[in-house]
């Protein structure tokens, strides 16, 4: 069984190649669901771990569905992995009906080349699972990574089971919530792959700041934060 870390940094990925993870999926943010990793992170992951890489391409928080300018910021995300030759790619675009953009996610399957492809978590909003899993087929997507379209994998192990069941090439990659008490149901259930990031919060300030600079008002799966141009043209006009 593949052993798939989503880390979060240098010292994550490190850490699961020490711990003798099988892959890596590379991000940050994990408390959005992961976004692209910066290049300094890219290119510190290419010269220090020697196990396969694979990373998210996911411009922003929020929704995944995307603007034809966010799509070319992804696709030249993707051009760059080629060219750090990293081991695949973890993408997918969704239409706001909660229906697989096959359009997008086509796009940037070609853009992957010779590259894995795996369809991240978007897969848990799709309203017909089913019709998505043959249109990724098509595609010739390498793994969907999922929770069974529940909170977590081990809630969703039955729909995730019925999935496998109906896959003829694309490999269903457990994800969420996965850890060393409920692994091993994954494994007699026949999965050839679990993802999991193992994390745990680390204390790096002896004590809280005055200020925090987390703001809990951006996070929001059906909204995204938009500069407004009439917020800044009064102030403009104030100034100038």
């Amino acid at each position: 069984m593949i052993v798939e870390v989503c880390a979060n940094s240098l010292e994550s990925a490190m850490v699961a190649e020490r711990a003798g993870a099988d892959r890596v999926e590379l991000c940050s943010e994990l408390a959005v669901g992961g976004l692209t990793p910066s290049y300094g992170l890219l290119k510190a992951v290419k010269e220090q771990v020697t196990i396969p890489v694979h990373v998210l391409i996911r411009p922003r928080s929020g929704d995944f569905t995307y603007t034809t300018d966010e799509l070319d910021i992804m696709l030249s995300d993707i051009e760059l992995c080629v060219e750090l030759g990293f081991d695949g790619v973890v993408s997918g675009a969704l239409l706001n009906d909660f229906s697989l953009d096959v359009v997008q996610t086509q796009k940037l399957k070609v853009a992957a080349g010779n590259l894995k492809f795996t369809f991240h978590r978007a897969f848990d909003w799709i309203k017909n699972p089913s019709e998505a899993l043959d249109q990724l087929e098509a595609m010739q997507v390498d793994y969907i990574l999922s929770s069974g379209q529940q909170k977590s994998a081990p809630l969703g192990i039955d729909f995730l089971s019925e999935l496998k069941s109906k896959t003829k090439s694309i490999q269903i990659m457990p994800g969420s919530g996965v850890n060393a008490g409920n692994v091993a149901s994954f494994k007699g259930k026949g999965f050839s792959a679990v993802h999991l990031s193992g994390t745990a919060m680390i204390q790096t300030l002896a004590k809280k700041p005055v200020i925090s600079m987390n703001s809990e008002s951006f996070l929001s799966n059906d909204h995204i934060a938009v500069t407004q141009l009439e917020n800044i043209k009064a102030v403009v006009a104030k100034v100038k």
